[in-house]
């Protein structure tokens, strides 16, 4: 595939009315994900729905969260949440405001979303750190360049502030991605049957950034 050229991608932070967009972006683009299908089912269109809950629940809870998107003529083409240091893991009252997104997904799976989610956040290391994700590329343009766009200009933002940087991913492709980009494997872990990889990255570290490797 062709990537994107450098002219035609804007990357700068989600605007408030963007919101709903940015949240069927990232439920086509992470629809196939493996730890979504474990926990959401073999369903495409249901894994959507769910997504599309869990994540419209995520950003009306978690309201620190400062997402960045690739926008082309005005169309989101890519989205990647982004929790300062101190607040990706949700507070007693978040969870409660959480939970019901939670719970509409069906009690199989909001107790299997649920049981994914706690590993990951037992991961999430006690140093400070501004922690990526969810992060997708829409479903039809994965593999043009977007996704190493929008880390590009993330891992900068980061090497500026002197930040750590944390990511959870189980696409073992994205893990060579995040390489290029700095990030170093810190921890494995099979969630749901799914390998998951979990990623720190130093503030300066040298990764791969203009390697020819779309994403």
């Amino acid at each position: 595939m062709t990537a994107v050229g450098p002219r035609s991608l804007e990357v700068s932070p989600l605007r408030a009315g963007e919101f709903p967009d940015a949240i069927e972006v990232l439920a086509r683009g992470m629809r196939d994900n493996p730890i979504h299908v474990a926990a959401l089912g073999p369903d495409p269109q249901k894994r959507i729905k769910g997504l599309r809950g869990i994540f419209t629940g995520l950003f009306k809870v978690m309201s620190a969260q400062a997402p960045l998107i690739a926008r082309q003529d005005g169309k989101i083409l890519g989205v990647t949440g982004v929790a300062p240091a101190g607040t990706c893991q949700p507070g007693t009252g978040q969870k409660l405001r959480f939970l019901p997104h939670v719970l509409a997904l069906g009690p199989y799976t909001a107790g299997r979303v649920m049981g994914w989610t706690g590993v990951w956040a037992r991961h999430d290391p006690s140093e400070p750190h501004s922690h990526l994700g969810p992060f997708a590329v829409d479903a039809h343009l994965q593999g043009r360049g977007i996704g190493s766009r929008i880390l590009d200009q993330y891992t900068r933002r980061l090497d500026e502030a002197g930040e750590v940087g944390y990511l959870e991913t189980d696409k073992q492709i994205n893990v060579r991605l995040y390489e290029r980009f700095g990030y170093e494997v810190i921890a494995e872990q099979e969630v749901l049957a799914v390998p998951c990889w979990f990623m720190r990255r130093e503030a300066g570290a040298v990764g791969l950034r203009d390697a020819d490797d779309p994403a």
